[in-house]
């Protein structure tokens, strides 16, 4: 059944930020959805058991859940592992475990963080910020290979061009790329994955 609804949580207010720039122009008018923001990956992973058991009490056919959260430095296949089963134990069916199935909740993790989805489309960064260099930095090559920060080396590659020269403001930067990122066009595999997915609920 196609999904006309998604309840998408997430860690911080730069990925909703992000995601509600994004998100119209990804979907259209194909489905609704609502954002919602935590004090960071900690307080969602610690308050996702609970917030997934009220879902099994009143989500519709209809609508889907979104988790998203960086990985930080954690592993990738442990995180997701770990998602699963906070979902499986709540009673809900994820695309994981789902196979031909309408699956209820997806589980996507950004590598390492929400800025290597900038790094994926550098044509928007310039778009945004466009004192930065022209040339695609090696981080653009491969956004989910960069180690050690992905926002602190967004943030260093905006003040060598003169912006940010007090800190990332990550709110304001999500709002930005959210309103230009190309979804097609975004070289991050990370990125990919979690736009297949929602196309894949609201197709």
């Amino acid at each position: 059944m196609t999904a006309e609804h998604l309840e998408i949580l997430v860690e911080e207010q730069s990925m909703e930020a992000f995601l509600r720039a994004l998100l119209p122009r990804l979907l259209g008018d194909a489905a609704t959805f609502n954002v919602y923001p935590h004090q960071g990956k900690k307080d969602l992973l610690h308050r996702l058991p609970n917030r997934l058991r009220g879902y099994t009490t009143w989500l519709p056919p209809t609508s889907r859940i979104v988790v998203v959260v960086d990985q930080d430095d954690d592993a990738c296949q442990q995180l997701k592992q770990r998602l699963e089963r906070m979902a499986a134990d709540a009673g809900l069916l994820t695309r994981t475990a789902a196979g031909s199935a309408v699956w209820q909740i997806v589980n996507r993790i950004a590598i390492e963080e929400l800025e290597a989805w900038y790094f994926g489309d550098w044509q928007a960064v310039r778009a945004v910020y466009p004192r930065v260099r022209a040339a695609v930095p090696r981080q653009a090559r491969n956004p989910d290979a960069v180690v050690g920060g992905t926002w602190e080396a967004f943030e260093r590659f905006l003040q060598k061009a003169g912006y940010f020269k007090s800190g990332l403001r990550k709110i304001e930067a999500g709002r930005a790329m959210g309103a230009v990122i190309d979804p097609a066009r975004n070289s991050s595999c990370s990125f990919q994955v979690f736009r297949a997915a929602i196309l894949e609920a609201v197709s």
